[in-house]
């Protein structure tokens, strides 16, 4: 496991395999290797492809969806704390959180639930929603192709990515569970996501900040890097991210020191 602290200085790599080697990061987020004959090391020698998920890794939207999921769950009478809504929903597909209320409930959800859901969350997120710090330098500087792959609605993705404006960066590379048989933790969407842009599992990294879309990375054979900065990194690590970091900003550092 890697813990990224800050990839503007020199930061020690610590992992099972290699134990105290550092790896030198030139200030700033466009960072590259140069071997001693003067060809560039780049992220592509590595990855082909780099996978993001959407809520809480492009777009700051988990706190927004979550309150008001909560709320509305007080309403059925069910009453749930932050533990609660990360065991039980977050980065789940909407129909296995509807699953979930009515085990919980012991009845059906009400016909108007998820309605009167992507109503509210829609009217919050347009009010308060944010892009993810860094995320249009990463973006950038990244060099090679990306893409999304949610356990939301391309609805969902629609509306989140265009109230920050990031919808144009992923037009015609969005990928939704409402696409394949299985959603997150299941490896569906990504291996899905992967086929549809002619790249093999080995060469994808998986950018996730929830356990179960952890484990679908890892599920899927892809290296999985754990954005934690909301979610515990105990909790990323515990579902087998490969790396995690804390800063969006770290993350085409951290992929390039993996291609060397």
């Amino acid at each position: 496991m890697i813990e990224v602290k800050d990839l503007r200085k020199t930061f020690r790599a610590k992992d099972k395999k290699s134990k105290g080697s550092v790896v030198e990061a030139v200030s700033g987020l466009n960072m590259e290797f140069h071997h001693g004959d003067g060809r560039r090391s780049g992220i592509a020698l590595k990855f082909k492809l780099v996978i993001f998920d959407c809520d809480g890794v492009l777009v700051d939207s988990e706190s927004i969806t979550n309150q008001i999921f909560s709320g509305m769950l007080n309403e059925l009478g069910i009453f749930v704390s932050a533990e609660d809504m990360f065991e039980r929903f977050v980065g789940r597909s909407m129909s296995q959180c509807l699953e979930v209320i009515e085990a919980l409930s012991g009845r059906a959800v009400p016909d108007e639930f998820v309605e009167n859901y992507y109503a509210r969350s829609t009217r919050a997120l347009q009010a308060e929603l944010k892009a993810v710090a860094d995320i249009d330098l990463v973006l950038a500087t990244l060099g090679v192709p990306y893409c999304v792959a949610s356990s939301g609605t391309h609805a969902k993705m629609n509306t989140t990515l265009g109230i920050t404006g990031l919808l144009s960066k992923f037009q015609g590379r969005m990928y939704s569970v409402t696409e394949v048989p299985n959603a997150k933790p299941a490896p569906d969407v990504f291996l899905h996501a992967a086929k549809q842009l002619g790249v093999s599992a080995a060469a994808c990294a998986v950018i996730e900040d929830t356990p179960t879309g952890v484990r679908a990375g890892v599920a899927a054979e892809m290296t999985v890097f754990g954005y934690c900065a909301v979610t515990p990194r105990k909790r990323l690590i515990d579902a087998g991210a490969h790396y995690t970091f804390e800063r969006m900003r770290d993350l085409p550092g951290l992929l390039l020191s993996l291609a060397r």
